[in-house]
């Protein structure tokens, strides 16, 4: 399996785009690949509202330019929040494939729509790494978010509130025999095969899903051998699996997202909502 070779991380501005800039780069030197951070800066002309009869060419042309002058400061500092983190912990720049089989960066900007921008370029990537953004962008952190889930083909790991230390070493899969769980578990492989120890978390397994014994067998002809633990399915499961998590002494959690409609869940809550409003450790995501 050709594992994590290059992961995306997305970076909105220099205060929220910290910790999944940081998130990346642990994981990326423990999985020796390559980062690419990725800033995307909105088109000035999305920027103007739609232009009425008592809007002047002087007031849209204004509009533009203030638009353009802030989107110009955000990119350079989040280019010099980028480069003073290389220089700091002397991560290698400028690397083309293969790699030097060790952490690796770059920075790149494009202009456009966030989400769509992230979608497409999600697509040749092996993982996304997102943030849930501050009060200011959080709304924007979660369009981004499920449009990278819904549209981009790859697993998307969400920073927590805090940079980790370390990804990885004891890893949890919320297991329910859904589509959406195999998937992520297919994009995690690359770090169940390193894990010290791996808890499978089963909870509300679905009729005609693959079984939890299944998936034990199917880990294990990866050499990943695995705990399980039974999640109480009634009441809140999200935060069930959250506390199991916790338990265990996570410090990644696997998970397919939206295994009932994205837009029940945005209405009526569900365990993928939970999990992104209050997981405190890295979550990677698959639907």
């Amino acid at each position: 399996m050709p594992g994590i070779k290059n992961i995306l991380a997305v970076v909105a501005d220099a205060e929220s785009g910290r910790v999944p800039m940081e998130t990346a780069f642990v994981l990326g030197r423990g999985l020796q690949c390559h980062v690419q951070v990725l800033h995307v800066r909105p088109d000035p002309a999305q920027a103007v509202p739609l232009v009425g009869e008592a809007m002047s060419g002087a007031m849209v042309d204004e509009m533009m330019q203030v638009a353009e002058r802030e989107g110009k400061q955000r990119a350079e500092a989040c280019r010099a929040l980028f480069e003073d983190f290389c220089g700091r912990y002397a991560i290698p720049v400028a690397v083309e494939p293969p790699g030097l089989g060790e952490l690796t960066a770059e920075y790149r900007v494009e202009t456009g729509a966030e989400d769509e921008v992230v979608a497409t370029q999600g697509r040749v990537a092996d993982l996304v790494v997102l943030g849930r953004g501050n009060a200011e962008t959080e709304a924007s952190a979660m369009v981004t978010l499920h449009t990278a889930l819904m549209e981009s083909g790859r697993p998307v790991l969400v920073a927590p509130p805090e940079a980790p230390t370390a990804i990885g070493g004891t890893v949890a899969i919320a297991w329910n025999g859904s589509a959406e769980a195999a998937r992520a578990v297919t994009g995690a492989m690359a770090l169940l095969v390193q894990a010290r120890q791996v808890v499978l978390l089963i909870a509300n397994e679905d009729d005609g899903g693959a079984s939890a014994t299944d998936l034990v067998t199917h880990l294990a002809w990866h050499k990943v051998i695995c705990q399980t633990r039974q999640v109480p399915a009634d009441g809140n499961t999200g935060a069930a699996l959250l506390k199991a998590a916790g338990e265990v002494g996570a410090d990644l959690l696997v998970m397919g997202a939206y295994t009932h409609s994205r837009l029940r869940q945005l209405i009526i809550g569900g365990v993928t909502r939970h999990v992104l409003e209050h997981a405190r450790l890295p979550v990677l995501l698959s639907h």
